[in-house]
């Protein structure tokens, strides 16, 4: 039987691919505040990582779920914050500064060797070679909070300031937030495969 022709033509559809990785850093938040500390390992369970200031099934829901009253309960989806080495260079140069720290903006996880990690689209799919699966969800959009962290722990003059210009120059290169798909263990310096999905644009 013929196929009926579509009533719009399908988008460019973008094969799916594998990239390779490298855990450069694991990091946990004290339950009561965002700023992670250096770990040698992450123990990971289906609410994310055990005391960590984002774990959860749910969380609450602010600034970016305008949809939402602020403080709705809602799946998490952000239990780990994921950044990479080479895009925090460049915001931090952007900011006249030597270095900007994981810890500083909340990162969980510090990966090495992918190619514009802010980039990843939703649904891809980080294969630890541990056994631990993380699913991500979104890009994470830089806030002031994170701006004023930095400014506060590389003693910049004006805090304010900085607060404002973080969210500005760190556009798209704040790193990705996940989920936990499969828990268990993710030890600094293993690999990770990378399962990019098939993209599409929906017009």
């Amino acid at each position: 039987m013929d196929l009926l022709p579509l009533e719009h033509p399908l988008p460019e559809i973008l094969p799916a691919k594998k990239l390779l990785g490298h855990v450069a850093g694991t990091f946990v938040a004290p339950f009561d505040h965002f700023e992670t500390r250096a770990v040698e390992r992450l123990e990971l369970s289906f609410e994310g990582i055990a005391g960590d200031f984002h774990a959860g099934y749910t969380r609450k829901s602010g600034g970016r779920e305008p949809w939402y009253g602020r403080g709705t309960e809602m799946r998490n989806e952000r239990q780990l914050s994921i950044v990479a080495p080479d895009e925090l260079a460049i915001v931090a140069e952007r900011m006249s500064l030597p270095e900007i720290k994981p810890e500083w903006i909340g990162a969980n996880l510090l990966l090495s060797g992918i190619p514009q990690l802010s980039m990843l689209p939703a649904g891809t799919m980080l294969f630890f070679k541990g056994g631990v699966t993380l699913k991500i969800d979104a890009q994470n959009g830089p806030c002031r909070i994170a701006g004023r962290s930095i400014a506060e722990n590389a003693k910049m003059p004006d805090h304010d300031a900085a607060s404002l210009l973080f969210p500005k120059v760190a556009k798209r290169l704040r790193g990705v937030v996940a989920w936990v798909e499969k828990p268990g263990a993710v030890a600094n310096g293993e690999d990770v495969s990378v399962r990019v999905p098939e993209q599409w644009i929906y017009r």
